[in-house]
C-alpha cells in the first residue's frame, strides 16, 4: 500500500525563491541545448561526416559539380551548395552551416577577420574578363556613371570591384548611387531599370550584352586582382583531411576532363547556370583555371604570387576602409593539401 506522502509548510518567500531558482536552472539548461544544437556540430562532427562546400553561381566553381556529375568523389564524402549571394555563403561559413566555401580574395580576407582559422587550400581561377561593369545602352564609358545608379552586391568583391574600376577615371563610390543587389536580383534589377548600370559577372554578363547592354569595365584591366580561392577552417585539414583530398583530387580530375571533352562537360553543367553549353564555354574565357602545379607555386609557403598579390590587396581594401585589420595573407595559406594530391599522382 502506498503511503500517504506530505510535503513540509514553507513560507511564500521560500516558495519564490525556489521558484526563481527553478527558472534560472531552466535557463540555464535551454541554453547549454541551443550551444549543443549550433555549437557542438562542428566541433565534434565525425570525422567520416561528408565535407559541406558553399558556392555561389559562378562558372569558376563549375568543376566541382562537374566531378560529382562524373562520379568523382567517393559516396558520402562530399556534399555541394549553392547559395544565392556571396553575402549568404559568407553567413553560411561563420555559422558553421558549411566546412569550406568558395569565394574571392576580396571576400575571404573580411571573413578572415572573423573567423580566425580560415585557411586557404585551392586557387580555383583568376578573372581576367569575367567580372564587368554592364551599363545601359546610353552609357557608353564608366566616366557617364557619375550621379548613376550601380547595382552591386554587399560584399567585399563588389565593394572592391567598383573601388578600383572607378579609381581608373578618377571617380570614387561617393560619386555614384549604390544599389545593393544580390547576385540572382543583378539581372532582373538592370532589365527593370532599377539601376542604370550593375557590377556582376558571367553568367550575367552574356545575357546582358544579349540584350544590348554596353560593357564599361571588366576585371582584365585589373589583371591577377580578383582570384577565388577554397578556403576551409583549420580544423577540417587534420579532422576531413581525407574528403578534402577527395573534393581536390576530383577538382583537377574534371579540370582535365573539361580540357579533354569541354562539349560534354559544359552538356553536363550548363543547366544550373540556365545558359546553353555553347554560352557556359564562352563564360570560361574570362577565366584562368592554374594547374595542379600553378597551385603549388601559388601556394608556396615562401615568396608565391599569391600572398604578393594579396598584400597588395589589403593595402587597396584598408585605405578604401574594406577591411577593418590588416590581415596577414601569409598566414591564410595552406598548401598542405595540394602537396598530398601532388604526392599521389
Amino acid at each position: 500500500m502506498l503511503q500517504h506522502l506530505t510535503f513540509p509548510k514553507l513560507s511564500l518567500s521560500r516558495w519564490s525563491h525556489l521558484a526563481h531558482a527553478w527558472k534560472l536552472r531552466t535557463l540555464a539548461l535551454l541554453s547549454v541545448a541551443a550551444f549543443c544544437a549550433v555549437a557542438l556540430p562542428a566541433c565534434f562532427q565525425s570525422s567520416n561526416a561528408a565535407l559541406r562546400i558553399g558556392t555561389i553561381t559562378w562558372p569558376g566553381y563549375a568543376n566541382f559539380y562537374l566531378a560529382r556529375e562524373l562520379d568523382y568523389y567517393k559516396p558520402g564524402s562530399v556534399f555541394l551548395t549553392n547559395y544565392s549571394s556571396n553575402d549568404a555563403l559568407a553567413k553560411a561559413f561563420r555559422n558553421n552551416e558549411v566546412d569550406g566555401v568558395a569565394l574571392t580574395m576580396s571576400d575571404a580576407l573580411p571573413l578572415a577577420e572573423a573567423v580566425p582559422d580560415l585557411r586557404l587550400v585551392l586557387v580555383i581561377d583568376s578573372s581576367n574578363g569575367a567580372d564587368v561593369i554592364m551599363g545601359k545602352p546610353s552609357l557608353e564609358s564608366l566616366e557617364g556613371l557619375e550621379g548613376k545608379r550601380v547595382g552591386v552586391e554587399a560584399s567585399g568583391l563588389g565593394a572592391f570591384f567598383l573601388t578600383r574600376a572607378l579609381e581608373t577615371v578618377s571617380l570614387s563610390p561617393k560619386d555614384v548611387d549604390i544599389v545593393p543587389l544580390g547576385a540572382f536580383e543583378h539581372e532582373q534589377g538592370f532589365n527593370n531599370d532599377k539601376v542604370d548600370a550593375v557590377v556582376t559577372f558571367e553568367p550575367t554578363r552574356s545575357r546582358l550584352l544579349a540584350n544590348g547592354a554596353n560593357q564599361l569595365f571588366d576585371s582584365s584591366q585589373i589583371p591577377g586582382e580578383i582570384v577565388d580561392v577554397l578556403a576551409v577552417r583549420e580544423s577540417v585539414l587534420t579532422r576531413q583531411k581525407s574528403q578534402l583530398r577527395t573534393l581536390i583530387q576530383g577538382w583537377f580530375r574534371a579540370r582535365d576532363y573539361q580540357e579533354l571533352e569541354p562539349q560534354d562537360a559544359a552538356s553536363r553543367v550548363a543547366s544550373q547556370y540556365n545558359i546553353s553549353p555553347d554560352e557556359f564555354l564562352e563564360s570560361l574565357e574570362g577565366l584562368h583555371i592554374p594547374s595542379l602545379q600553378e597551385n603549388q607555386a601559388m601556394l608556396a609557403p615562401q615568396g608565391s604570387d599569391l600572398v604578393s598579390s594579396s598584400e597588395q590587396l589589403v593595402k587597396v581594401m584598408r585605405d578604401n576602409q574594406l577591411l577593418k585589420e590588416a590581415v596577414e595573407p601569409q598566414a591564410l595559406v595552406d598548401n598542405s593539401i595540394i602537396e598530398s594530391v601532388k604526392a599521389s599522382l
